[in-house]
């Protein structure tokens, strides 16, 4: 995933939220109204989330250090987790606990001009982030459709972005129809229902962000066309005749880790192997330039052997597949 158009959608998005949280806040400030607080409150925390996140990126950029030698790429993956705890805390919560307080103690929703102006305009800002968001995502998903993409996604930013701002979207206008049928009908608990649902939606919105970064965090192979573009590199059918096994495994969005035993002739020299291996890494290089790590471990293919380290990420038929299984 593109660092640079992940960054242009979180900036986008928090210009945006920013602009928001504060017309929502003295929209709240003028009519009362329960769901622009609960938005407002909404907007801030998507705001920290984006500083969040653009922190994340930049702690992510550090070199290795002996005490961690892979780098710090994984940072991406924490503060996005942060960002759906504070996305569950202090906007769903909130939301919540506010809707069910004004459901309790309703009361009509006054200066109505000040709640509907703010959210139509919200609506427009938040639009035109999310538009941001997709044409950034349309530029890496190819084929895949809008939840593989969120799924599959290695870099967490755009997946993120384009959550908040798909549901800020949503709860504005679970908002709009609040404080509308609340004017229609005068009674002050519709205000309250809207903030509740508002309140539903967040904490939906967060748990799949969490999921989705929980898995990120506890380490992912490469996807499944990467695996294949790997094997293709390694094997080249005369110093390397296949794959034993093999895994990957992402350091970060753009930092892989392959680490494979492979087959090699068994009357090589020393010397044939060293230069088998050195090609092998060099193509594989070549082929996902974001290998950054690689190990590659000589071996005299033999079928209890590639049994014990049978590969999950071999393809059927592929050259990482061991014979017979």
């Amino acid at each position: 995933m593109s660092a640079s158009g992940g960054t242009r959608a979180i900036v986008a998005a928090l210009g945006a939220n920013l602009a928001i949280a504060a017309s929502k806040f003295v929209a709240f400030a003028f009519s009362g109204s329960s769901s622009m607080l609960a938005e407002g409150v909404h907007s801030l925390a998507d705001s920290g989330n984006q500083f969040l996140l653009l922190i994340g990126g930049k702690r992510a950029q550090r070199e290795a250090t002996p005490q961690h030698p892979f780098g710090y790429g994984r940072e991406r993956y924490i503060y996005a987790f942060l960002v759906s705890i504070v996305l569950f805390t202090v906007g769903g919560m909130f939301a919540i606990y506010e809707g069910i307080e004004k459901i309790s103690h309703p009361h009509e929703v006054e200066h109505w001009y000040w709640p509907v102006g703010v959210l139509a305009f919200a609506i427009i800002a938040e639009g035109f982030s999310f538009r941001t968001a997709i044409k950034e995502s349309n530029e890496l998903r190819g084929k895949l459709s809008w939840a593989q993409f969120i799924r599959r996604a290695k870099a967490p930013e755009l997946p993120v972005v384009l959550l908040e701002d798909f549901g800020a979207l949503i709860g504005l206008v679970l908002a709009l129809g609040g404080v509308g049928i609340s004017l229609l009908t005068g009674d002050g608990i519709w205000d309250g229902i809207g903030t509740v649902c508002i309140g539903a939606l967040l904490v939906l919105i967060a748990l799949v962000l969490a999921a989705e970064t929980k898995s990120l965090l506890l380490g992912e192979a490469a996807g499944a066309e990467v695996v294949k573009e790997i094997e293709a590199a390694i094997v080249d059918g005369d110093t390397v005749p296949r794959i034993i096994h093999m895994r990957t495994l992402h350091l970060g969005p753009e930092e892989l880790l392959v680490a494979a035993k492979i087959d090699v002739k068994h009357d090589d020299t020393a010397a044939e192997v060293a230069s088998a291996i050195n090609a092998a890494e060099a193509r594989i290089r070549a082929a996902v330039p974001i290998a950054r790590v690689i190990y590659l471990e000589p071996d005299i293919f033999s079928e209890a052997e590639a049994a014990k380290g049978a590969d999950p990420e071999a393809t059927p038929g592929g050259p990482g597949q061991v014979a017979g299984h």
